[in-house]
């Protein structure tokens, strides 16, 4: 959990410096960084489907996974439980981009290849480097967002330790095929994500959430036939 803990501490450290910013910054220069990490998560969510894509060995995965889980989050309404509790504790668009930073840190290769090669073989090297990039990352939102970006360490925290400890207790548990479904299927919300922030289409992310679980669930079930 070595490098885990570096990814969540750098993530706050640079929650707090963005912080700083954020109080310096006018408005337009507030509107062009969330406009930035618009394209920012478009372009990142794109990427992931498109190197994944070709490794599939189940295509309407995604689909299915999508379809799935949107119902599901719509049922239990998780966008509104959500945005409902941050703003209770902040104004403004918070919600929406607390949402975005959680996507980006989570969804990612290293974030979930980071944990598995740690309790494996106790290499922390993409964690280390994931925790770097997570904390320029978080020094950019938290300038947009304010300091609740920090709120997302938790998020991280809880992904990156349950996949550590899955792969650890459960070593087969989790294989390339799984990795890559979920990989796919986090890339389209991270562009679903980067359309919101560019107010191109606004788009209820966090009630598509639970389709993340789908390949979970749904690719160890298919590999015994």
């Amino acid at each position: 959990m070595i490098g885990t803990i570096f990814n969540v501490t750098m993530i706050l450290v640079g929650s707090v410096i963005g912080k700083f910013l954020h109080n310096g910054l006018k408005a337009e220069y507030q509107k062009i960084l969330t406009q930035a990490l618009g394209l920012a998560a478009m372009v990142i969510g794109v990427n992931a489907v498109v190197q994944n894509m070709p490794n599939s060995k189940y295509p309407v995965m995604f689909i299915v996974s999508l379809a799935v889980g949107g119902v599901l989050g719509q049922w239990i309404n998780i966008q509104s439980h959500f945005d409902h509790l941050v703003g209770r504790f902040s104004g403004g668009n918070l919600a929406e981009g607390l949402a975005t930073a959680i996507l980006l840190y989570c969804i990612g290769s290293l974030s979930i290849l980071g944990p598995i090669q740690a309790a494996l073989k106790q290499d922390y090297t993409f964690l280390f480097t994931n925790g770097m990039l997570d904390g320029i990352t978080s020094i950019v939102l938290a300038s947009t967002f304010g300091l609740g970006i920090a709120f997302a360490a938790g998020a991280v925290f809880i992904w990156q330790g349950s996949i550590y400890a899955i792969t650890y207790f459960l070593q087969g548990a989790i294989n390339n095929n799984m990795i890559t479904e979920l990989t796919i299927v986090g890339g389209i919300l991270i562009l679903a994500s980067g359309l919101g922030l560019l107010e191109i289409k606004k788009i209820s992310v966090l009630n598509l959430l639970p389709a993340l679980a789908i390949p979970i669930i749904v690719v160890p079930i298919l590999q015994l036939f």
